[in-house]
């Protein structure tokens, strides 16, 4: 029988890379998103859409009756920024919502594997040796990395107390097509965008601050290995959970540098005040994950870099017809 999975915020940057790659899998693929930031364009035409929130009870009701093999749960408030300003807001739709999904999920009573987008980053935190193992002392910095943290924890009790079939997959820093310039990440795209317009990029501070930049096609990837692998009992907190980054820091300034030299081309990089409470450096190490799902990143930064800047001008191309 075909296999069920269902992509929550299957129509944003990462959820739309996952549902096509389930898609190509042979999956009959379900996409759940409000559409707050999701694109119609994003949406593989193969895939099924419901247009809902995940807080909603018609999200509940859908996986009630779904009976889906996988849960791959992307759809979250983003903007780390934005959950400073409002922790509560951020809180309802993150936790409120993925508490919502994971109850429906033990309502159901269908073996469903619940496989959550969860931080690498911004859940350990700055007092952390790099690069950054998975049981690593959980120190966020934002209400966004608290809400991610906090998931993981109730994903743990569903898990121990109702027998819930959870994995957490640990982001560093995703970049690469339909990328929005959004959260540290985002810098790529704003950068490609800059870069192909001829305007200045801004590096904040001495743009040294370094993160874990890995390739969306990776990250698809690595969901679908989640989805199908044997996976160890759970347990503690990090048993289900698993860094999905290259444990290579690489700088504002050297990501500047990097997209320059693919797009052949130069503009001035001008430096502004540093951000307050900016993490200084992030980077995660993948060798749980090499051993467990079998996955490891095989897009360099160069190539991927290539790909989101070839990416962006064919859309500017495209705009421009």
């Amino acid at each position: 029988m075909t296999r069920r999975a269902l992509v929550t915020g299957g129509a944003g940057f990462i959820g739309s890379h996952v549902a096509d790659r389930f898609v190509a899998a042979g999956y009959d693929v379900t996409i759940l998103d409000d559409f707050s930031s999701g694109k119609d364009r994003n949406v593989n035409p193969a895939a099924t859409v419901v247009r809902e929130s995940i807080a909603s009870p018609a999200a509940a009701a859908l996986i009630a009756s779904g009976q889906f093999d996988v849960i791959l749960h992307l759809a979250a408030q983003i903007d780390v920024r934005k959950s400073v300003d409002d922790p509560a807001w951020d809180a309802a739709l993150n936790i409120g919502g993925s508490l919502n999904l994971l109850e429906a999920v033990r309502k159901s009573g269908y073996p469903t594997r619940f496989v959550f987008s969860s931080s690498g980053g911004a859940q350990y935190g700055d007092f952390v040796e790099l690069p950054t193992i998975e049981t690593a002392a959980k120190d966020p910095q934002s209400p966004y990395g608290i809400a991610k943290l906090a998931v993981e924890y109730y994903m743990s009790y569903f898990a121990r107390v109702h027998g819930l079939d959870t994995v957490a997959l640990r982001y560093a820093n995703v970049y690469g097509p339909r990328q929005d310039p959004h959260g540290e990440a985002g810098v790529v795209a704003i950068f490609c965008q800059r870069i192909l317009a001829g305007t200045p990029l801004t590096a904040y501070g001495d743009g040294q601050q370094t993160r874990d930049y890995v390739f969306v096609g990776d990250v698809s990837r690595a969901n679908l290995l989640a989805a199908e692998c044997a996976l160890p009992a759970p347990g503690r907190l990090d048993n289900r959970g698993f860094n999905i980054g290259t444990g290579v820091e690489t700088s504002v300034v050297a990501l500047a540098e990097g997209l320059q030299r693919a797009a052949g081309t130069a503009v001035p990089l001008q430096h502004a005040l540093a951000r307050p409470g900016e993490q200084r450096q992030s980077c995660i190490a993948y060798g749980k994950s090499a051993e467990l799902l079998a996955w490891t990143p095989q897009v360099s930064i160069e190539d991927g870099l290539k790909a989101t800047l070839d990416f962006f001008r064919a859309e500017l191309a495209g705009a421009a017809a």
